[in-house]
């Protein structure tokens, strides 16, 4: 593949709902070109096969094996690598395929979607998941944050936070950092189906979540520890988060409400137009003046948040679609910077609407 057709892209753990959005992102992308998808499960099948809605997009496209990816870099200068496998897999993947690219002379760049590569070390991962780490030795070569919140220099590798991280990180490091309120805040946060993956289970079937709403983790769930983390990496104050995720009707998205303690009194208007200027270089995070519904955002890599404020009392909220800002479409857009691209290149479409 020449330069001019596009850089090389291959997505690990192809058949999951966010390997499905990473590949209709990059259907459009105008510089990425998707030279392999792989499939543990799936390998021989065309993608549309698996993503019906995909159909026309990649024409002849099938997924391979993963043991045959790194066949598919020979000969290639750089890659773009998306790992979209669940965590506790994915770190001994992105290893091998590194490994694979560094042998053959391909400089690859990771963003891995999985939780592997969200802590700095072993054992701060396995304090929180529970089982030895795939691949300790790569965990330096990886930075975490948003990139609306990262400031230094380009990493080589970036772990991607989570969906629920996302939406409540993109709310409160701008009120820690500005120092707008207290470090105590509550969060109460609800997600789409999606998020759980496609493999039903008794509490995310179809059937067990229509029309009903349930909370599960509360003040226990793993992704909290990566919130405190990223607030206090892109802040230097740990906030005292208490996080209480729900499991909600419907398919995508993440609605999530926040309440603080404003350090002194202030209008919603001054947060917000605090909150906007913190956000001014940042293309995709909009600030409104109304609670957002979160139809607005589905399919789009927009987080929108709006501010309530009566006294000291605030109270934040933030929407986005877990599966694109969420997931395939920060990491699209993490990717857009390492390969020095606009950072809203092939992430500017219109939402969905009326799912």
């Amino acid at each position: 593949m020449s330069e001019s057709t596009g850089i090389p892209a291959v997505v690990l753990g192809g058949s999951g709902y966010v390997a499905g959005e990473l590949m209709r992102l990059l259907a459009g992308h105008p510089r990425f070109a998707v030279v392999a998808i792989a499939s543990e499960g799936h390998a021989g099948e065309r993608v549309e096969a698996q993503f019906p809605h995909l159909r026309g997009a990649f024409p002849g496209l099938a997924f391979v094996a993963p043991a045959e990816v790194g066949g598919h870099l020979e000969g290639l200068p750089h890659a773009a690598v998306f790992a979209a496998l669940p965590h506790g897999h994915a770190a001994a993947g992105v290893d091998r395929l590194l490994g694979q690219a560094e042998a053959c002379g391909c400089t690859a760049r990771v963003v891995d979607i999985s939780a592997d590569f969200r802590y700095p070390d072993a054992a701060a991962y396995e304090a929180v998941y529970r089982h030895p780490h795939g691949a300790p030795a790569r965990m330096a070569e990886f930075v975490s944050a948003l990139p609306e919140h990262h400031r230094g220099a380009t990493p080589r590798h970036v772990g991607h936070p989570g969906c629920f991280t996302t939406a409540v990180t993109l709310a409160t490091v701008p009120l820690l950092a500005l120092g707008l309120v207290e470090p105590e805040i509550s969060v109460t946060a609800i997600t789409g189906s999606t998020g759980a993956g496609r493999t039903p289970t008794a509490t995310t079937h179809h059937p067990e979540r229509r029309s009903t709403l349930f909370a599960y983790g509360a003040l226990a769930h793993r992704h909290e520890p990566e919130m405190r983390a990223l607030a206090l990496a892109a802040t230097g104050i740990e906030p005292d988060l208490a996080f209480v995720p729900h499991a909600g009707p419907f398919a995508r998205g993440i609605h999530a409400t926040l309440h603080a303690r404003l350090t002194s009194e202030r209008t919603a208007q001054a947060v917000r137009e605090a909150v906007a200027g913190f956000y001014s270089q940042a293309p995709f995070v909009c600030v409104e003046s109304e609670p957002p519904k979160l139809q607005s955002v589905v399919g789009t890599n927009r987080a929108v948040l709006a501010f309530a404020v009566r006294g000291r009392r605030l109270v934040a909220f933030s929407v986005l679609d877990n599966l694109t800002k969420g997931a395939a479409g920060g990491a699209v857009q993490w990717m857009n910077r390492l390969f020095d691209l606009p950072e809203t290149a092939g992430l500017e479409a219109a939402g969905l609407g009326w799912i």
